[in-house]
């Protein structure tokens, strides 16, 4: 059972990041986005299909494995880090990858009581 003491702080105006970029190549990506002002990443491995097929007409090998990105960020902060993540990863060249961004309209995270909200609830009582 949760503490009674921790405080529900839900988040809004937030971003939801996704990049798909080569295996071996979210490194970089994540490093331009943390020094850009994001404060954390999920990243995955997945298996993408589809495209492989067309961009080998140009000769450009693509591999299946893929690398996912994940990350939430502020509003303010979000066109910026987008925008890093595309110098970093290349992704504006054929067969580096794709990148996204949605609205996060409610987020949740764990909070540790601050003491001073202790008091003042200690106060009320």
């Amino acid at each position: 059972m949760p503490d009674e003491k921790a405080k529900r702080e839900y988040q809004a105006n937030l971003q939801l990041i996704t990049c798909i970029v080569q295996r071996g190549k979210a490194d970089d990506v994540v490093k331009a986005a943390l020094k850009t002002g994001a404060s954390a990443a999920t990243i995955y491995f997945a298996r993408g299909t589809g495209i492989r097929e067309r961009l080998g007409l140009l000769r450009i090998v693509i591999s299946p494995e893929k690398e996912v990105i994940e990350m939430v960020v502020s509003n303010e902060k979000a066109d910026a880090v987008f925008d890093a993540m595309i110098e970093a990863g290349k992704l504006d060249l054929p067969g580096m990858g794709f990148i996204y961004m949605t609205s996060v309209n409610k987020a949740l995270m764990y909070t540790e009581p601050s003491p001073k909200t202790d008091a003042a609830q200690d106060s009320k009582k």
